[in-house]
């Protein structure tokens, strides 16, 4: 993710249409080319067999969320 803004090239910033599109369209790919069951029993598995695991990255995950600092308040 470390792309150069090329000239010519807008920069978009948060809440980029161009970066929404990619997204949309992985994901309809993704879903298209099917396994998504068998890719959602294998994380339940995952999460079953190693739950102290998965508990500490949620933790993680919701130790910094959006609001907790000053600056996520400042516009």
């Amino acid at each position: 993710m470390d792309e150069k803004v090329r000239p010519g090239q807008a920069v978009e910033g948060e809440g980029s249409r161009e970066a929404d599109r990619h997204y949309r369209e992985g994901v309809r790919e993704h879903l298209r080319k099917g396994h998504v069951e068998e890719e959602a029993e294998r994380a339940a598995r995952e999460v079953a067999e190693r739950p102290d695991e998965f508990r500490r990255a949620e933790e993680e995950g919701k130790r910094r969320s959006a609001g907790d600092l000053p600056e996520d308040l400042e516009r």
